[in-house]
């Protein structure tokens, strides 16, 4: 006898055989089964939404980094877009494009400048889940960066700024608006070692004059939950008006004694803040 016809099974055995695969199919099928949607539905629910995050004017997307380093531990995706800084219109339908290419929830972050950028591209992105400002406007329609960082007294940034023209498309002439160097420390980000600050001023991204002067044409934190982190040795937007704009946006509040740099000085605090908003508007 061959092995191939000592392992052949007899009509009977087979029926046997099939009749007990099928009770075993069922009972994997059954013990398995609502096993196995109940993890994905646990792994849907785990799920987070991604955090895009807005930089202002005098810095660029690597102000972000201590902030989307701690959010990455912690399963988050991340997104910092480079934020144009050449007026408030644009610059809000940049970021809107941004958050277009964005699948599922959104957290969306602004700071300084960056935070008006965010009130307005948020408009029209029901994507968007919660709006968290750091140090940062949240002007109402109408309003505009430069009118409320007047609105309150403390602001030093007038005198610690360097206008440079720039050539504007199809013609005429514009106005950047640097920090400068030998002022960006205490004006900035008095926080921060110095060595740090000193490459921060040299990589400045300027912002254009007319858009800390352009309106806001709506607001999206009277329908979006708002979260805001108030700075209070802020030289660039006083303390003052940051409360104003909180209050007014009835936002959930922290405030930290820390400049207007807060990302790059206090980067737990930021990363904590945007995470509490992300766990409230994802229950």
């Amino acid at each position: 006898m061959n092995l191939k016809t000592a392992i052949r099974p007899t009509r009977r055995h087979a029926a046997v055989l099939g009749a007990v695969a099928g009770v075993a199919a069922l009972t994997l099928t059954a013990a398995t089964g609502p096993a196995s949607a109940a993890r994905d539905e646990h792994h849907a629910s785990k799920a987070k939404p991604t955090v895009v995050l807005v930089h202002g004017a005098f810095a660029d997307s690597s102000s972000w980094n201590g902030v989307i380093e701690r959010l990455r531990r912690e399963g988050y995706p991340v997104i910092a877009p480079a934020n144009p800084l050449r007026g408030l219109a644009s610059d809000a339908e940049y970021v809107h494009s941004v958050l277009k290419s964005v699948k599922g929830p959104v957290v969306l972050v602004g700071h300084s400048y960056g935070g008006a950028v965010i009130s307005e591209a948020a408009a029209d992105s029901p994507q968007v889940k919660a709006l968290v400002y750091v140090a940062a406007f949240a002007p109402e329609k109408g309003e505009s960066a430069l009118g409320l960082s007047n609105k309150f007294p403390g602001s030093t940034l007038g005198t610690a700024l360097n206008p440079v023209p720039f050539p504007l498309p199809g013609g005429g002439t514009g106005t950047d608006l640097y920090i400068k160097a030998d002022k960006f420390h205490h004006q900035f980000a008095a926080d921060v070692p110095k060595p740090v600050t000193d490459l921060m001023a040299a990589t400045q991204r300027p912002v254009a004059a007319s858009a800390l002067d352009e309106k806001a044409t709506t607001a999206a934190w009277k329908t979006i939950p708002s979260w805001d982190l108030i700075t209070t040795q802020d030289y660039n937007i006083p303390p003052a008006a940051q409360r104003f704009m909180a209050q007014r946006a009835h936002a959930h509040t922290v405030e930290i004694k820390a400049s207007h740099a807060v990302s790059v000085s206090h980067p737990g605090a930021v990363t904590r803040l945007i995470e509490q908003a992300a766990r409230a508007t994802s229950r």
